[in-house]
């Protein structure tokens, strides 16, 4: 049986929070694994109760943080779980909405209060993507010009266009949402974690938006994969969302094309293959209908 380490995290004061009278509505929950420079600098730009959930850490990450912002509600895992280590920190948070951000990014100033506010506006909402900005020269991010011209529309009670898919350290989700849907799992691990998810939300009726006007911030660490592995392991978490998701003929196309371009992603699928076909649950109609509309789109 694995354990964690944890410490608890006390009450932020109030003039750090983003909050009405009701008290705090956000936490940032963070994973991370051995980037604890960045980490160090990154958590002290969170507004509001911040939850770390650290990776099994090598580098004295989880120590650090204790040490320097005792604020903060450390979760020290004894193996790397990946992006289930955010699932793992949005059970710890007991606010109604959670905001995510990496070792490496975090929400502009006032953010979180404005996505508190369209989360108590639309009661389907579950995910809102915002811009997200990256390096210190903040080039936008190309994928929110995807997101802000989907295919999808806006709907009346959403505050930006439809999405089904985002990326995780750019997005806030409603908690209880997000938890009844299982989170981010264990069968992807990281990257390309979200889209599972975003199905799912959409196939329960909630709603997944891009919203322009929140921003986050984004300085990718240089202790990251590089861009080869990286393609091979998107193109892993492709395939098993696929497997997990998609209609068979769509898998088939799948296994293919990752077959001609990324054979070692086939490869590194095939240990995980079994997990993804017991958590195979077909989208619904209207989520399928969906993606072929934005893949038609392009």
């Amino acid at each position: 049986m694995t354990t964690t380490r944890t410490t608890p995290s006390p009450a932020a004061s109030p003039e750090d929070l983003p909050t009405g009278r009701r008290g705090p509505r956000v936490t940032v929950v963070v994973a991370s694994r051995d980037r604890r420079e960045e980490l160090l600098a990154s958590l002290r730009r969170h507004e509001g109760p911040v939850v770390l959930v650290d990776n099994a850490s090598s580098d004295g990450s989880a120590e650090a943080v204790r040490r320097e912002l005792p604020h903060v509600d450390v979760v020290e895992l004894p193996a790397n779980r990946g992006a289930a280590a955010r699932t793992l920190g949005v059970e710890r948070a007991r606010t109604p909405y959670v905001a995510f951000a990496d070792d490496d990014s975090w929400w502009a100033p006032g953010m979180l209060g404005k996505v508190a506010d369209l989360f108590d506006a639309s009661p389907r909402l579950a995910v809102v993507a915002a811009r997200m900005l990256n390096g210190v020269d903040e080039r936008r991010d190309g994928i929110c010009d995807v997101m802000a011209r989907s295919a999808l529309g806006t709907d009346e009670d959403l505050p930006g266009p439809s999405v089904l898919g985002f990326v995780a350290c750019a997005s806030a989700v409603r908690r209880d949402a997000f938890l009844a849907a299982g989170g981010f799992d264990d069968v992807v691990v990281f990257p390309g974690e979200e889209a599972r998810l975003a199905y799912d939300l959409a196939a329960a009726g909630h709603g997944l938006a891009y919203v322009e006007d929140l921003v986050v911030h984004h300085h990718p660490s240089p202790a990251r994969d590089a861009p080869a592995e990286r393609a091979v392991r998107i193109a892993r978490a492709a395939l098993l969302t696929d497997v997990m998701r998609r209609p068979w003929p769509v898998v088939a196309r799948t296994v293919l094309r990752t077959a001609r371009r990324h054979p070692a992603a086939l490869r590194r699928a095939l240990p995980s293959l079994r997990a993804a076909l017991r958590a195979r649950r077909p989208n619904p109609p209207e989520v399928e209908a969906g993606l072929r509309l934005l893949a038609e789109a392009g």
